[in-house]
């Protein structure tokens, strides 16, 4: 079936529906004039941003008193989000602010709803190795000790397994150009990190800080040591 990539095209061509949406990947929903303020653009100009962001369905607008905050429509289009992402040239760094935001994003950022960065591809090689998953068939799917390691975190199989959504999806990263956990596994993952006090939101977009707890809880669960991997040069 032929489909118009012009209207997503369209959607995608100005760079400051670019950043709003860059913005809102995180998956949290923000007011249009805290999307106006960070993509740097005037409250009248974000608003004709948000209505064609929403009529195209990549965007979906709820009221919360007084005003309205906006949040990416779905899993779905996040990962086609993320998935474009991947053939798209970064962003120009052009300063040492910018520098450092694209060296915490690299490290540790949320992925709509999931864990991504070196962080998140780490986390997936450290349940590969111990059996939390398996991989099949160029697949990842549950591995044999995934019920008492995951149980072990407050995560409810299950449950998981009986929404709507895939319970494992691969998703390769944008910057690291490999898999991390996505689909539902992956959003119960990232839930059951924030709730344990492992990682927080930092001030830079998407970025993740690995908190005093989640060093010490990444290396006795996963065997992962977050500070040196925080460590790692990023890109240039």
């Amino acid at each position: 079936m032929d489909v118009d990539f012009t209207v997503l095209g369209r959607l995608l061509a100005n760079p400051g529906r670019s950043r709003m949406l860059g913005f809102l990947l995180d998956g949290s929903p923000m007011a249009a004039s805290e999307l106006a303020r960070r993509a740097g653009v005037a409250a009248s100009t974000a608003s004709e941003h948000l209505q064609q962001l929403v009529a195209g369905g990549l965007v979906v607008a709820e009221a919360r008193g007084r005003q309205r905050e906006f949040s990416i429509a779905g899993a779905d289009v996040a990962e086609a989000l993320e998935a474009i992402s991947r053939i798209c040239p970064p962003v120009a760094v052009r300063s040492f602010r910018a520098s450092t935001e694209a060296q915490a994003l690299h490290f540790a950022r949320t992925c709509y709803d999931h864990v991504a960065g070196v962080l998140g591809v780490a986390l997936l090689d450290a349940m590969l190795a111990g059996r939390w998953l398996d991989e099949r068939d160029g697949a990842h799917v549950l591995g044999p000790a995934s019920s008492e390691r995951f149980a072990r975190l407050g995560m409810d199989l299950g449950a998981i397994a009986a929404s709507r959504r895939p319970v494992i999806r691969s998703c390769v990263d944008w910057t690291v150009r490999r898999p991390h956990v996505g689909g539902g596994l992956g959003a119960a993952l990232c839930g059951a990190l924030f709730e344990r006090g492992w990682v927080a939101r930092s001030d830079r977009r998407r970025g993740l800080v690995v908190t005093r707890a989640g060093a010490r809880g990444f290396q006795e669960t996963f065997g992962v040591d977050a500070t040196a991997l925080e460590q790692r040069p990023g890109p240039a």
